[in-house]
C-alpha cells in the first residue's frame, strides 16, 4: 500500500493532486459535523452535541486553511513523501474519531436519528474516501478505519435493519475500494506516460538545441559560426536601413597561422585560435557581434558609427591585442592580424559588405600585414581593375602577349656572365604594360598561372637556342605548377620536345613546396631527368629554409634582395648572409644574391665570400635579341681588362 520510492514524478502528482481535494474533504466533514450536532442538540448531552463537534469543526477548518494556503507553495520530493506519509495516520486517526464521536450519540434519539447516523458514517467515509483517491494508503486507511468498526458495532446491536446497513456497507465500500485502486493504478500509469513523455520531450529539446549548437556554434571556440554570422549581418543590414543608419562587416585572418600548426602541432594551434576568440570576446562591446568563419578566420558585425576614424580605431585595436604573445605548453607564439573593414551602403546586400571587408582584409594581407585597412573609394577602382584584367587574362592570347626579359647573372670569380633569369611580362591590346605585380598574384589567385609559365617557358627555350652553351637560364615555376602533376607533365613534355641538352633551370620559392612536400620531390625529381637544375628562390624569407634545402635535390639557393639591402648597415644581416654563404659552400650547392645596385653593397657580399650575383648593378632586364650586344660588350671589358693587366 506504499507508493513507490523510486517514483518521484508520482510522489509529486499526488501531493498536487490531493492537495486540491483535501480541503473539499474538511469542508464536507464540518458541514457533515454541524448537521449531526444540529440535530442531536435537544436529545444527547452538551458535551457530545456541542463540545465534541465544536473541537472536530475546529480542527477540520485549522487543516483546511493549512491545506488551501500550501497549495502553490513549492515542495520537494522528500517533503512530499513525508507530507503523504503522515497523511496516512491523519487520516486514519481522524476516521477513528469521528466514528468515535457518531457511536456516542447512537443511544440517543429514536430510529431516525440513529438512521441519520448510520447514514452519516456511510456517506462521509465514502465522501472522504473520494476525496483521497489519489493517496490509496490514505484512501484505504480511512474506509478499514469506519467500515469494520461500523460492521461490529451494528452487527453487535443486534437490530436487523442496522444489520442490513452494515453489510450494504461493507459491499459498497468494498466495491469502492476496487475502483479506487484501479484508479489509482491508472493514475500512476498516466503520471508515468506523462514522465516519460517529458523525458521525450526534454531529450527532443536537448538534441534539438544540440543541433542548433553543431548548426550555428563553432565547436572549438563557441562563437557563432559562418552562418550565424551571415543571419546576423542580414538582420543588421535591415535594422539599419530601416533606421536609415549603416552597419560595419570587418574579417579578421591570422598571419602566418599555417606555421604555428607545422612547428608545434594540430593542437597548439587550436589553443591559440580558442585565445584569439577569447580576446576578440573580451575586446568586443556586448553590440558587437563575433563569429569564427572558418579557418584562422574570424567576422565581426559592427553597429554605428562607421566612418573610416572610427573603423580604423577598432582595426587597430584587434590588430594590437593579435600581435601579445601567446602563451602554449608546446611553447610562445608570436603571430599577427590583418584585418579588413567596410561600411554598409544604401541597398548592400550581406554578401556585398562582407565581400569589401574580404577585399580589405586581402589588401591588408598583401601591403600592409598586421594592420587593419578600411574599405574606400580607390579599392573600388582596383577591384575593378583587378577583375577587368582577370577577363583580359582568361581571354588572352598568352603566346602573343606574353613576353620574357633576361636579366644577367654574374659570377665575380669568374669575371663574367653564367646565365640569365628570365622574368615574364604581360602587353595587353587593352590595358597596356602590366607589371609582374600586378598579373602574376592574379594568375595564381585565378588559376591562369600554369598557361603563363608555359608560355613563358616557351619563349625561355627559344631564347636558351641562341645563347652561347655555357649559359643556362632560370625560369620561375609557380606553387601550382609544383603541386599538380599534370602541371609538371605539361613542363616536361616541352622542355623534351625541345631536344637536349636542357640548360634550363626551374625555381621555386618555399611557398611552392610548403603545401605538399612529397608532391614537391615528385615534381622535381621529374624535372632532374631531363638535365635542368633546381634552385630555391627567395631563400631566407620563410619559417623552414634549411628543412627545404635539407630535403630538396637543390643545385642553387638564392638570397632574398631584403638581405642584400641590409648588408651594408646592418651587422645582423651581415652575419645571416655569411652563414647562408658558408651553408650553400658546406652543401656543395652554388648561392646567388639578388638585387645587387650599388658598388657597396657587392664589396660587402664579395668580402663575405659571395660570388654569383644579379641585379641593376650588372645588368637591367633585357630583351633576349640584346642579349648578344650584352655578352658582346662584356668580352670587350673583359679584353681591355686583361691587356691592362698583362701592360702592368
Amino acid at each position: 500500500m506504499s507508493f513507490p520510492p523510486d517514483t518521484p514524478e508520482l510522489v509529486l502528482a499526488q501531493w498536487r493532486a490531493v492537495s486540491r481535494q483535501v480541503p473539499l474533504l474538511y469542508a464536507m466533514l464540518m458541514c457533515n459535523t454541524l448537521i449531526v450536532a444540529w440535530t442531536h442538540f435537544e436529545v444527547a448531552p452538551t458535551a457530545l452535541a456541542v463540545h465534541i463537534p465544536a473541537a472536530l469543526t475546529a480542527l477540520c477548518i485549522i487543516r483546511a486553511v493549512q491545506w488551501w494556503r500550501s497549495q502553490d507553495s513549492p515542495i520537494t520530493v522528500e517533503q512530499a513523501r513525508r507530507g503523504l506519509g503522515a497523511m496516512v495516520w491523519i487520516a486514519a486517526a481522524m476516521a477513528l474519531g469521528f466514528v468515535a464521536w457518531s457511536f456516542s450519540l447512537f443511544p440517543y434519539g429514536d430510529a431516525y436519528l440513529r438512521s441519520q447516523i448510520a447514514f452519516f458514517l456511510g456517506i462521509t467515509t465514502i465522501g472522504c474516501m473520494f476525496c483521497l483517491m489519489h493517496v490509496r494508503a490514505a484512501a484505504l486507511a480511512v474506509g478499514l478505519c469506519a467500515l469494520v468498526p461500523f460492521f461490529v458495532f451494528f452487527l453487535a446491536w443486534g437490530e436487523q435493519t442496522l444489520i442490513a446497513i452494515a453489510v450494504n456497507m461493507v459491499l459498497v465500500i468494498a466495491g469502492l475500494l476496487v475502483i479506487l485502486l484501479a484508479n489509482n493504478r491508472d493514475f500512476a500509469a498516466l503520471v508515468a506516460s506523462r514522465s516519460d513523455m517529458a523525458r521525450r520531450q526534454a531529450e527532443t529539446q536537448r538534441l534539438f538545441d544540440e543541433n542548433y549548437r553543431l548548426a550555428n556554434i563553432d565547436s572549438l571556440t563557441n562563437l557563432p559560426n559562418r552562418r550565424s554570422f551571415e543571419r546576423r549581418l542580414t538582420l543588421a543590414l535591415r535594422q539599419a536601413e530601416d533606421a536609415g543608419q549603416s552597419v560595419a562587416a570587418a574579417r579578421l585572418d591570422l598571419d602566418r597561422f599555417k606555421s604555428v600548426n607545422e612547428i608545434f602541432g594540430q593542437l597548439a594551434g587550436d589553443r591559440v585560435l580558442i585565445e584569439v576568440a577569447r580576446r576578440l570576446d573580451a575586446l568586443c562591446q556586448p553590440d558587437i557581434f563575433v563569429a569564427r568563419m572558418g579557418g584562422n578566420s574570424f567576422g565581426l558585425v559592427l553597429p554605428g558609427p562607421v566612418d573610416d576614424e572610427t573603423l580604423a580605431r577598432h582595426g587597430e585595436k584587434f590588430c594590437e591585442a593579435m600581435r601579445e604573445t601567446f602563451e602554449l605548453p608546446e611553447g610562445v607564439v608570436r603571430l599577427s592580424a590583418s584585418v579588413g573593414l567596410a561600411a554598409s551602403r544604401p541597398g548592400d546586400t550581406p554578401h556585398e559588405l562582407f565581400e569589401r571587408a574580404d577585399n580589405a582584409a586581402s589588401i591588408a594581407k598583401r601591403e600592409a600585414r598586421g594592420a587593419a585597412v578600411v574599405f574606400a573609394e580607390r579599392h573600388w577602382r582596383e577591384i575593378d581593375q583587378a577583375r577587368r584584367m582577370e577577363h583580359l587574362l582568361h581571354t588572352a592570347d598568352l603566346d602573343e602577349e606574353i613576353y620574357v626579359l633576361l636579366q644577367p647573372q654574374f659570377d665575380i670569380s669568374l669575371g663574367a656572365t653564367t646565365g640569365f633569369e628570365a622574368l615574364a611580362r604581360w602587353r595587353s591590346p587593352v590595358l597596356g604594360e602590366i607589371s609582374p605585380a600586378q598579373f602574376i598574384p592574379l594568375a595564381e589567385r585565378s588559376g591562369q598561372i600554369g598557361r603563363i609559365t608555359r608560355a613563358v617557358l616557351r619563349k625561355a627555350l627559344a631564347a636558351s637556342a641562341h645563347l652561347p652553351r655555357s649559359l643556362r637560364l632560370s625560369v620561375n615555376l609557380s606553387a601550382h605548377d609544383i603541386g599538380s602533376s599534370t602541371a609538371i607533365e605539361q613542363i616536361v613534355a616541352l622542355v623534351a620536345a625541345h631536344g637536349s641538352p636542357c640548360r634550363i633551370d626551374f625555381e621555386i620559392t618555399e611557398t611552392a613546396v610548403m603545401r605538399d612536400l612529397k608532391q614537391a620531390n615528385q615534381s622535381l625529381l621529374a624535372l632532374l631527368g631531363l638535365g635542368a637544375r633546381i634552385a630555391l628562390d627567395d631563400f631566407g624569407t620563410g619559417h623552414s629554409s634549411l628543412t627545404h634545402v635539407q630535403k630538396l635535390p637543390l643545385h642553387r639557393i638564392k638570397i632574398d634582395r631584403s638581405f642584400v639591402v641590409e648588408v651594408t648597415s646592418d651587422p645582423a644581416s651581415r652575419a645571416i648572409v655569411k652563414t647562408m654563404i658558408d651553408l650553400s659552400r658546406n652543401l656543395g650547392i652554388s648561392c646567388v644574391f639578388e638585387g645587387i645596385e650599388t658598388e657597396e653593397q657587392l664589396e660587402a657580399l664579395v668580402a663575405l665570400g659571395g660570388h654569383v650575383m644579379q641585379g641593376y648593378l650588372f645588368g637591367r632586364p633585357m630583351r633576349p635579341e640584346e642579349v648578344g650586344e650584352y655578352l658582346s660588350r662584356e668580352r670587350s671589358l673583359r679584353q681591355l681588362e686583361t691587356r691592362a693587366v698583362s701592360r702592368g
